[in-house]
């Protein structure tokens, strides 16, 4: 019997559907348009539509891999449940206070992010611990009974619990939580000392307050996508990816679905990692463009650079400062408004601007025909010949050129442009937004992006790839198979995951060896323990220590990696020494230089934990062939021939091993479409990449 694996990725515009034979090889693919108002109707369109198309039976159907933004949007758009915080007395309005810190300077008018818990609901309890974890005031039952009635009475969903120093001592919120539990078994509680168990009461009680916020909109949906799943005969054990490019079971992903938030992103990084392995290529730009946003991701040594910081619904796209601070591991990427459905406009200044705000897919680009009437970057590719109107999202749907055309004389009538004009300066516009974005992202890391190659994904990233690789000066470009639906498939090989920190105070040079080693002990039998329901599937488990270091005195700290444990008492001189090194190492490679004779402080602990898929995925190379005609010809617009192009159109999946080609040309997959202008040299590799080189 084949064994299929199924991978799902919700986006703002498109729903990817992926299925994948690991004993052939084989992938289908599929796109279907998300349906907001129940994201689980496009879903289930999507896996019957596919496994029809396929001809896969549910009973073939070993694993089915889940990642959504439905979370982050529900931050942004203030759509989670009705929320309540119980805090130290003195304490519950850190949430608004914040740190106090403003992300522009000179903005009169700033706003911060409105905090998720309003003040009303918002109480305090008499119960505190030190910060050494030594109980200051006992936790009073009658009076956290009071505060919860409270609440309940004004109506909240969910409760997050976040009593001061509860990462020394996790006591006094499992003391709140069994008196919730007793009183009200249903309602949701998340404890900051579960999500966010480390230093700066902020960012803790902010986590705490967000994973609380979701949390019930996440049950829901993910036990209605499960049951659905199962009415159709698929695994309802589904796996999620979380957003550290790990995946975990469905139950565990449910206690903490803050950790969903950028699972979609982190999908299409772990694609891009997998594709460059394949091809050699170890440090990419992994770029994904979607129809709402386009991300970017630094892969160095085929591994996606990983962040244990996070900010949600920031006020301005690019002020760090300006969000909602979530202390969850992620991948580190830059997220950009520009995506398919970016709109295009006039701004007070006469000047034409493209995003951040959407059409998505309700209503949808003026060429989708479902009642969208301004321009957007689909619009304009769609005019400029970029995209072929019969062949859209691999002819899951059709477009109107004329609709498009009209969208973008509209917009020319107020900037005095031809349709043509306005339709290549979207294009490049957008082009300069994700260029610009990526020159910030590479530079803040130390990193110059003439040494990297530029990797595209999603819908977007092949049409718009070739000027943007030519803007940050990258000489290569790779396009990967089914390039459209990459997050989709980075589903289907990612490994298992888990992470779990604790704050310790810990200094190499003079604190007690042992008590250190028995914290990373615990930690590591916490991750071990998340990874146990996934052992069948994902196996070896392999654990990886870091810890977040400063010099003594310093306010913040830097992640490193640390030598392998066990940390042996009989090798203690040689182990202390280890530690130094580690962290000044990565401190030097991140600012150059190390303090003279200052000794080293460990201020929380980090366990990773991954397990790769025991079931290795075969992928057959592709056969030579010695040439291939152009499936059609057709005008293109590009800026160097200053006009439109007959240009030759190629079908992917038409090509082999050994293709070769000079640009100007253009190549059609299901879902994306690959823009080479006539500079770039295109090969296609035996791993089916396609290899675009750009000439001086």
């Amino acid at each position: 019997m084949a064994k299929w694996a199924i991978g799902i990725d919700i986006g703002g515009t498109f729903t990817d559907v992926v299925a994948l034979n690991y004993q052939s090889g084989a992938l289908r693919t599929l796109k279907v348009l998300t349906t907001h108002g129940d994201p689980t109707d496009g879903v289930m369109n999507g896996i019957k539509q596919l496994i029809e198309h396929a001809g896969v039976t549910p009973a073939d159907v070993a694993r089915v891999v889940h990642a959504t933004t439905l979370f982050t949007n529900a931050l942004i758009e203030r759509r989670g449940a009705k929320t309540g915080l119980i805090a130290t007395a003195g304490f519950s309005d850190i949430v608004q206070i914040g740190n106090e810190r403003k992300y522009d300077l000179y903005d009169l008018g700033i706003e911060p992010a409105p905090a998720l818990v309003p003040r009303n609901l918002r109480v305090e309890i008499s119960a505190r611990m030190d910060a050494r974890g030594n109980e200051v005031a006992p936790v009073d039952a009658q009076e956290v009974r009071r505060v919860v009635e409270q609440l309940v009475a004004d109506g909240v969903d969910s409760i997050a619990v976040c009593l001061l120093h509860s990462y020394a001592n996790v006591a006094h919120e499992q003391q709140v939580q069994a008196v919730i539990a007793d009183l009200y078994p249903n309602l949701s509680v998340t404890l900051s000392s579960d999500v966010a168990p480390v230093i700066r009461e902020f960012e803790r009680m902010s986590t705490a307050s967000a994973n609380a916020y979701i949390k019930p909109l996440a049950m829901g949906y993910l036990d209605t996508l499960r049951r659905r799943l199962m009415e159709l005969g698929l695994p309802k054990d589904v796996l999620m990816m979380l957003s550290n490019g790990g995946l975990s079971h469905i139950a565990e992903a449910k206690k903490t679905p803050i950790d969903l938030l950028e699972s979609g992103p982190a999908a299409g990084a772990i694609s891009a990692a997998h594709h460059s392995v394949r091809d050699d290529h170890a440090n990419l730009l992994a770029f994904d463009m979607g129809g709402t946003t386009a991300k970017l991701c630094l892969v160095e040594k085929s591994r996606p650079a990983i962040s244990y910081t996070f900010e949600a619904a920031r006020q301005k796209r690019f002020a760090e400062g300006s969000g909602l601070p979530i202390r969850i591991t992620t991948i580190d990427l830059i997220e950009i408004g520009a995506g398919g459905g970016s709109i295009a406009y006039k701004d007070a200044l006469g000047l034409m601007k493209v995003g951040p705000q959407s059409a998505g897919s309700e209503p949808g680009p003026a060429c989708y025909g479902l009642g969208g009437i301004e321009p957007t970057v689909t619009d304009a590719n769609l005019v400029l010949g970029y995209l072929n109107p019969d062949y859209f999202a691999g002819g899951a749907m059709k477009i109107d050129v004329s609709r498009a055309k009209s969208a973008l004389a509209d917009l020319g009538e107020q900037l005095r442009c031809e349709a043509q004009e306005v339709a290549w300066g979207i294009h490049d516009v957008v082009a300069e937004n994700m260029a610009s974005a990526a020159r910030v992202h590479v530079a803040e890391r130390g990193r110059d992006p003439r040494d990297f190659v530029l990797l595209c994904t999603g819908g977007g990233g092949p049409l718009h790839s070739y000027y943007v690789a030519q803007k940050i000066g990258v000489r290569k470009i790779i396009c990967p198979p089914a390039a459209g639906v990459a997050s989709a498939y980075g589903l289907l090989v990612a490994p298992a995951r888990a992470d779990r920190a604790k704050t310790a105070s810990f200094r190499p040079s003079t604190d007690e060896l042992a008590s250190l080693e028995q914290m990373f002990s615990s930690l590591d039998a916490q991750v071990t323990e998340a990874l146990a329901p996934l052992d069948a599937t994902f196996g070896p488990i392999r654990l990886t220590r870091y810890a977040d270091g400063r010099f003594t005195g310093q306010g913040f700290t830097l992640t490193v990696a640390l030598p392998e444990g066990p940390y042996h008492p009989a090798d203690e001189a040689a182990v202390r020494r280890g530690l130094v090194a580690a962290f000044e190492a990565g401190y030097r490679e991140k600012f150059g230089r190390t303090p003279p004779n200052v000794p080293i402080e460990l201020v929380n602990l980090r366990v990773s934990g991954e397990a790769p898929p025991r079931e290795e995925l075969i992928e057959t190379p592709l056969e030579a062939a010695a040439s291939v005609e152009p499936r059609a010809w057709r005008p293109v617009y590009f800026r160097e021939i200053a006009g439109y192009h007959n240009t030759p159109i190629y079908e992917r999946a038409a090509l082999r091993a050994g293709f070769t080609a000079q640009g100007p040309l253009l190549v059609e997959d299901e879902g994306s479409t690959l823009v080479v202008g006539p500079r770039g040299h295109v090969t296609q590799s035996a791993t089916g990449n396609l290899i675009i080189e750009i000439g001086e």
